[in-house]
């Protein structure tokens, strides 16, 4: 495996090595227009449509391109394609077959820049920041697959660019489009629910081996995979059995864990609905796994099998509320409005039971209780009867296609040009702001695995060797606007991680 990036030149003579260091600098930026701009008219013709060039053609990339693609005014085109593992680009290069494919997304962005208006993406977590932030820099509209970032401090980065370069920007979040979302908000402002003092989020994942050691045996790479491509950002890394191309998520290097991958569909309706903002204080605790008598065997490199949280805000109004997340078959109580029949966590008929198994929220207030699946998909009142007693008139227009939706309001709002239309997960002001948030939760998480070595004097055993863990203990202060912990310093290594050698560093 080469450890130095392919040094091959691109028809500009900008190479693929240098093409970040390049965009970071804007000097790729200038000869990039999107299509708008290109027509001379300063917007779109009606019969204009979106070139997307797609990043990421299998698992949930397949899923995005699939759905872009179902866009009821076929005003969308896949102009180009790229992935780093062949068995998952195969599908898409033969469903469309004039679309250029390629394994190195900068090569594509140096080759196909005047050929595409926007990009979706949908990689691994630990690439989403530095190809979205290129993308920016091209002057591209971005449709970026939740959490848009691995790190606290590449979130911040994104959503800065998204204003600075003045493009439309979506998260993948579908849920944040779904009718339930305008339900919700509905009911809030109708005032069935009080004051909200307490809402609890919880998801059934991982659904991916967590809480285990980094294997000693390293695997041959598959044939059809660029490893180095596929690494990316991330440590340089020998490839481990069934990595790709689902059980990176549990591996800190890679992915962020229970928490990243569905943290922003179930905390999100919260988030978005109460103005919730950066929280000020967050505790909790998390699985651990004991070797031997006395030392617990942490494994600092995968997230923990299941964990609690909670984030502690003051409103607006100078009211307190805490946020409860919970992972790995951890749920809240059960509501005792809830019949004795219906299942917590799935759909069983009208109003006989909770939302989804992989993840819901529930709002307590001081008036009455509300819940939803994730992403505010089925929302419903407790006790259940309420749902057939009270009807609150529709305030708010729905999305057109509900969660499908989603993405063809980002094209319809990318064709319409940046600031003439609206979506609903934008990096300023939401996405953004939400994705710091969940993964201040994983920087918690992952300073519960720091220890200090210590003697302890055990009554049969005498004195030995012991572990602290001091960060399992605290609740940590968090100052949001500057993105640090202010009472372990320890904590804060986690905020922002440095890029493997030839792949630069995100900054404005």
């Amino acid at each position: 495996m080469n450890k130095e990036l392919k040094k091959t030149k691109s028809s500009s003579g900008l190479s693929r090595r240098n093409f970040v260091k390049m965009t970071a600098s804007g000097a790729a930026a200038f000869t990039i227009l999107p299509s708008y701009v290109v027509s001379g008219l300063g917007h779109v013709l009606p019969s204009d449509k979106l070139y997307i060039a797609a990043v990421g053609c299998g698992g949930e990339g397949a899923s995005d391109i699939h759905t872009l693609m179902k866009t009821p005014k076929k005003n969308a085109v896949i102009s180009c394609l790229c992935d780093v593992d062949d068995r998952m680009a195969l599908p898409r290069r033969k469903e469309y077959p004039n679309a250029p494919f390629y394994h190195d997304w900068r090569e594509m962005f140096d080759k196909e820049s005047k050929n595409f208006d926007a990009v979706t993406v949908a990689t691994p977590d630990h690439n989403h920041a530095i190809i979205g932030f290129s993308a920016m820099q091209l002057k591209k509209h971005l449709y970026l697959q939740k959490p848009l970032s691995h790190d606290i401090y590449e979130a911040r980065i994104l959503t800065q660019a998204a204003e600075k370069y003045k493009v439309v920007t979506q998260m993948g979040d579908q849920g944040a489009s779904c009718e339930g979302m305008q339900t919700l908000r509905e009911w809030l402002e109708a005032g069935l629910l009080g004051d909200v003092e307490k809402v609890y989020c919880w998801t059934d994942r991982p659904v991916w081996p967590q809480g285990i050691p980094w294997p000693k045996q390293t695997a041959a790479v598959p044939k059809e995979l660029n490893w180095d491509l596929w690494l990316g950002t991330a440590p340089e890394t020998g490839y481990i059995e069934n990595l790709v191309p689902f059980n990176w998520r549990g591996w800190w290097q890679f992915g962020t864990g229970a928490l990243g991958d569905m943290g922003c569909h179930i905390m999100g309706p919260p988030f978005k609905l109460l103005g919730l903002g950066y929280p000020t204080e967050v505790s909790g605790s998390a699985s651990t796994v004991y070797d031997g008598i006395f030392s617990e065997a942490q494994y600092p490199e995968s997230g923990p099998v299941s964990s609690s949280l909670k984030f502690k805000y003051t409103l607006k109004n100078g009211k307190n509320l805490d946020m409860y997340w919970m992972d790995g078959g951890i749920t809240p109580d059960r509501p005792t409005e809830l019949a004795g029949e219906a299942n917590m966590n799935e759909i069983l008929g009208d109003f006989t039971g909770l939302n989804d198994y992989e993840g819901s929220t529930l709002f307590v207030g001081t008036k009455g209780k509300a819940a939803c699946g994730w992403g505010g998909r089925s929302p419903v009142l407790l006790p259940l009867s309420r749902n057939k007693e009270i009807n609150v008139p529709k305030k708010y227009p729905r999305v057109t296609g509900d969660m499908d939706g989603h993405y063809w309001q980002w094209i319809d709002a990318c064709i319409a040009g940046y600031g003439n239309a609206e979506v609903s997960s934008p990096f300023v002001g939401y996405a953004g702001p939400l994705t710091e948030t969940v993964l201040m939760g994983n920087l918690i998480l992952r300073s519960f695995n720091i220890r200090e070595k210590i003697k302890r004097v055990d009554p049969v055993y005498g004195e030995m060797d012991a572990y602290s863990f001091p960060g399992r203990y605290i609740n940590y202060k968090w100052d949001g606007e500057n993105m640090r912990i202010t009472n372990f310093e320890q904590a804060n290594q986690f905020i922002r991680r440095e890029y493997r050698k030839g792949w630069g560093e995100l900054k404005l």
